[in-house]
């Protein structure tokens, strides 16, 4: 443990990360993946916590205006979504033997505990797994804001932003100009200044506001969380 560069980590996971080849739900595939890389993980001793969207079930903004429902009403459904999504990988952490538990910031009490700051501590002292759904709890905030807060809450010491097939932090989207130049290490003011969009900017204010470094990465790179835990240069580092 003395020798890895973290000894506690909040890993970000996109709902979109769960889709797999398929247009909308969970495909078991990524699933199975996620969960193999976070036991490698866990086996090495680390503490974990995940914060997981809901991208792949119900987009807030996007699919409340189809249905004509206020953003609001949106955001709760979104949040349910990312419970969904929590037991998912809940259950396949459990099959291959990694105890987790899934707190919620909504009340669901017949299949998540509430989320409570000293008790999510205690399940990663007892190195259990713990993932955090429903965003906040409240509308208008992005999972990636509520993954800096809880960061924040549990003193973790580095937030781990998985992305879908992009490798880090680019000038634009490398996936429409092939000119984009990656940044191996960058501030966050330069996320906030260069208007990078990478990620919710009141989670970067956030962390930054309490010093933690954020590095992004694409989980779909095999060992990507056990490389950055062993000091290796993966995706890209942002803090001071």
């Amino acid at each position: 443990m003395s020798e890895l560069k973290y000894e506690r980590i909040l890993v970000k996971i996109s709902g979109e990360a769960l889709l797999g080849e398929q247009e909308f739900g969970i495909d078991p595939k990524p699933v199975e993946m996620i969960c193999s890389e976070i036991k490698k993980v866990h086996d090495l001793g680390v503490q974990i916590a995940i914060v997981v969207g809901g991208g792949n079930i119900f987009r807030g903004m996007k699919n409340s205006k189809k249905l004509g429902m206020d953003q609001a009403s949106g955001d709760y459904v979104g949040m349910l979504a990312t419970v969904m999504n929590a037991i998912a990988l809940q259950s396949e952490l459990r099959k291959i033997g990694v105890p987790c538990r899934v707190q919620s910031a909504l009340d669901i009490h017949k299949i998540a505990e509430p989320y409570i700051r000293f008790k999510a501590i205690r399940h990663l002292e007892k190195n259990r797994v713990v993932i955090f759904a429903a965003g906040t709890g409240n509308p208008f905030f992005t999972t990636d804001t509520a993954a800096a807060l809880r960061a924040a809450e549990i003193d973790a010491q580095a937030m781990l932003m998985a992305k879908n097939g992009v490798d880090g932090v680019y000038s634009d989207d490398p996936r429409i100009n092939p000119d984009a130049k990656k940044y191996d290490k960058i501030t966050y003011d330069d996320i906030i200044t260069k208007n990078l969009k990478v990620m919710d900017l009141t989670s970067c204010s956030l962390c930054k506001q309490n010093n933690i470094p954020i590095v992004v990465f694409d989980f779909a790179q095999k060992d990507s969380i056990v490389n950055i835990l062993n000091n290796q240069n993966v995706g890209t580092y942002v803090g001071e």
